[in-house]
């Protein structure tokens, strides 16, 4: 019995996978999880075999989710479900770890090859961004695995400071103390090897984290 792991917010979406999978993949036990916090539960909890990650579902947000999974189960497989077709975001996500990258776009016959794919321990691409992708380099490798180490408070914390946003306005945002906000930036400093606010933007960015959602 093989265990797939989908994690999306799109009930739809979910819907679509387990249908296309469950048509040509026989002995085939399927999980689902709508955010980042459910998905690691689940992780935590059960033998997956693959996940199949949506980079935008609630807690994830772009390459947070992947590179926070990746750090917490090495051993896990990953396969990226998503609606963008960025060569270079592509190329971020096998960067961090990532074995395929399934359009949202993809047919179900796609989908079934891509999940075989990987399941036999290959990296499965779409043939449009195949020959497109490029290694990513040392320093890129190095701030993803800082950002892998933030706990999901502390993530939020560093896209708002992106934004520009003052520790009052992320506590109001967040719905937590300012002095909750002043714990997580100093946490944030200390993970990330920096000591101001304009090298955490930078990373940040150097990502290309979005704000949550």
């Amino acid at each position: 019995m093989i265990t797939l792991l989908i994690a999306d917010d799109h009930p739809l979406y979910r819907d679509a996978l387990r249908g296309a999978l469950s048509l040509t993949l026989p002995n085939l036990l399927l999980r689902e999880a709508g955010d980042l916090t459910t998905t690691v539960d689940i992780l935590e909890k059960e033998d997956i075999d693959l996940l199949l990650l949506d980079l935008h579902m609630p807690g994830s947000n772009d390459l947070f989710g992947l590179v926070h999974i990746r750090k917490l189960f090495p051993d896990i497989p990953v396969a990226v479900v998503s609606g963008t077709e960025d060569a270079s975001i592509i190329s971020k996500i096998v960067g961090v770890g990532a074995l395929g990258f399934i359009p949202k776009t993809a047919s179900s016959g796609d989908i079934a090859s891509a999940v075989q794919c990987i399941l036999d321990g290959d990296i499965w691409l779409p043939e449009s961004v195949s020959e497109k992708i490029e290694d990513v380099d040392e320093e890129f490798s190095e701030l993803a695995d800082k950002i892998a180490s933030l706990t999901p408070s502390q993530y939020k914390v560093l896209c708002y400071m992106r934004e520009g946003l003052l520790n009052k306005q992320i506590g109001y945002n967040l719905d937590i103390a300012e002095a909750t906000v002043k714990a997580h930036v100093t946490a944030i400093f200390k993970k990330l090897g920096i000591n101001n606010r304009t090298q955490a933007v930078l990373i940040a960015s150097q990502l290309e984290l979005e704000p949550p959602k």
